[in-house]
């Protein structure tokens, strides 16, 4: 008699759950998603999902992470262009692009993932606000280097500029989860370069 074999189990995909968690939160934000949404786009269940990720909080910095890996590349490119102004305009039009992808939910996981939070998610918002924060002090030191190099005038201040790019990313972010397109946001950012100190 021929010996059957018996199949191995088929194991888990971890990498491809953490993915559809990921697009879960990018799109309706930590607060907005729910444990029901979570579960189903990740194909588990929710003892899987806590035994695999840890609770909600956990699941959330792991996508984060995972966000991360992929769009903060474009920020540290932005940060090593020549002048300050293609430091600029590298972060903006990277961001417009990347808020905009048709494969993916438009906006940012980062700004995103604060809106709308109440006191029982205050830790992830604050953990989020120190990212765009860390973010804002390294665009500020990048334009401090810039006036010492003579690229931008002595009279500059890098902590207002910063600050002012900061916020116009943040806003494409948001517009773009409203519905702006990728035109729309490379206007604004055609707005925010004729601006630009010489």
């Amino acid at each position: 008699m021929k010996e059957r074999k018996i199949g191995r189990p088929r194991t888990f995909d971890a990498d491809n759950a953490l993915e559809k968690a990921m697009k879960v939160f990018w799109e309706k934000g930590y607060e907005g998603s729910s444990l029901p949404e979570l579960t189903e786009a990740m194909g588990m269940n929710r003892p899987s999902l806590y035994a695999v990720f840890g609770n909600k909080e956990n699941l959330f910095r792991l996508a984060l992470e995972r966000y991360g890996a992929t769009h903060d590349p474009l920020f540290d490119a932005a940060l090593e262009k020549k002048t300050a102004r293609e430091v600029v305009e590298h972060f903006l039009r990277g961001n417009a692009n990347a808020q905009t992808e048709e494969e993916a939910p438009h906006g940012c996981l980062v700004i995103n993932g604060a809106l709308a939070c109440s006191d029982d998610a205050l830790p992830i918002r604050n953990s989020l606000i120190e990212r765009r924060a860390a973010a804002e002090v390294r665009l500020r030191e990048r334009f401090e280097r810039a006036k010492q190099e003579g690229d931008l005038p002595a009279d500059f201040c890098a902590s207002q500029m910063a600050r002012y790019v900061m916020t116009v990313s943040n806003g494409m972010a948001v517009q773009a989860a409203a519905g702006a397109t990728r035109q729309q946001l490379q206007e604004v950012v055609d707005q925010v370069l004729r601006g630009w100190p010489t």
